[in-house]
C-alpha cells in the first residue's frame, strides 16, 4: 500500500505538503470548522494511510480562519444521531474512536495548532495530538455533558488524565467548561502559546525541526509512548532496551557520532 502526499486531494478538508510536513486544515469557517460523518471518515482514513507515507515526516492539524474545530456539526451529525438505532450509534462512536486510534497510531509526530473554538470532537483531536500550540484566544471544551452525554468520548478518560492529571481531567469532563489558553499551558495541555498571526508559522517551524531530526527514531518514540501505557516498569525498560538497540543500527546514529567527532551538526536522513 502506498500513499502519495504530493498528489493527495481530500474532499472534506484542506491538505498541503512540502518538505516532509503535511498540513491538515479543517475548513468550514462559517460554522467554526465542524466535523461531518464524511470528514470524520476521511480524516480517519488519511491518518491510517500515513503509516505508509514515508515521505511525510510530521503533520500539523489546524482549523481555518480563527477557530480550530467546533466538534460534530449540529445539523449534519447531532440531529441524525437522535434518530439512529443502537447498532447505528455504536457504528458511529466506534468510527470516531478509530480517528483517535489512527492519529495515535501513525508514526509521524502530530502537532495541533489551536486557535479560537476547540470543542467536543475538536478538543479530542487536539488532545490526541503529540504536541499542542495555542493562541491566547484558544478555548478548549470537552463539552459532552453539556449535551447530555458522558465525558468518556473517543478515549478522553484514558488520554486526558495522562496529560493534565486525574483531578483536572475530572474537572473538564464533568463540567464541560472551556479551558483557557493560559490555564491550559499551566496544566500542561498546551505546550506553548503564540500569537494568532504566527500560529501556523510556529507550528510549521516546529514540524520542520522534527523533520530535520532522526525521524525513524521519532516514530519509535511515539510507538513507545503509546505502548508503555499498559505495561509494568520492568516490561517498559525491556521494550525501551530493544527499541534503542534498533535505533543504534540506523545510519542516523552513525551520522550523529561522525558529526560529533568532526565537531559539526549532524544531518539526519531518517534511516
Amino acid at each position: 500500500m502506498t500513499f502519495d502526499p504530493a498528489g493527495f486531494a481530500p474532499v472534506h478538508f484542506r491538505w498541503a505538503f512540502e518538505a516532509g510536513v503535511a498540513i491538515v486544515t479543517i475548513d468550514k469557517p462559517s460554522q467554526k470548522n465542524p466535523l461531518t460523518f464524511e470528514s470524520y471518515a476521511e480524516l480517519r482514513d488519511t491518518f491510517r494511510a500515513l503509516v505508509y507515507a514515508s515521505d511525510v515526516k510530521a503533520v500539523v492539524i489546524t482549523g481555518a480562519e480563527g477557530n480550530f474545530c467546533s466538534g460534530g456539526n449540529v445539523h449534519d451529525i447531532i440531529g441524525p444521531l437522535t434518530r439512529m438505532t443502537m447498532p447505528e450509534l455504536l457504528d458511529f462512536t466506534r468510527m470516531t474512536g478509530d480517528l483517535v486510534k489512527a492519529i495515535r497510531g501513525c508514526p509521524q509526530p502530530v502537532i495541533a495548532a489551536i486557535d479560537g473554538v476547540c470543542a467536543g470532537a475538536g478538543a479530542i483531536i487536539a488532545m490526541c495530538a503529540d504536541y499542542r500550540i495555542a493562541t491566547p484566544r484558544a478555548k478548549t471544551a470537552f463539552l459532552f455533558t453539556r449535551v447530555g452525554l458522558a465525558g468518556c468520548d473517543m478515549g478522553a478518560c484514558a488520554i486526558l488524565p495522562r496529560i493534565i492529571g486525574q483531578g483536572r481531567a475530572s474537572d473538564l469532563l464533568f463540567s464541560g467548561r472551556a479551558l483557557g489558553a493560559e490555564e491550559g499551558e499551566r496544566w500542561g495541555f498546551h505546550n506553548r502559546i503564540v500569537e494568532p498571526d504566527t500560529l501556523l508559522d510556529e507550528a510549521q517551524a516546529f514540524a520542520r525541526s522534527l523533520v530535520e531530526g532522526p525521524t525513524f527514531a521519532h516514530g519509535i518514540t511515539k510507538t513507545q509512548l503509546n505502548m508503555e501505557w499498559n505495561v509494568s516498569l520492568e516490561t517498559a525498560i525491556e521494550m525501551e532496551a530493544q527499541a534503542q538497540a534498533i535505533c543504534m543500527k540506523t545510519e542516523d546514529f552513525r551520522r550523529a557520532y561522525d558529526a560529533f567527532v568532526a565537531k559539526q551538526q549532524p544531518v539526519f536522513e531518517g534511516n
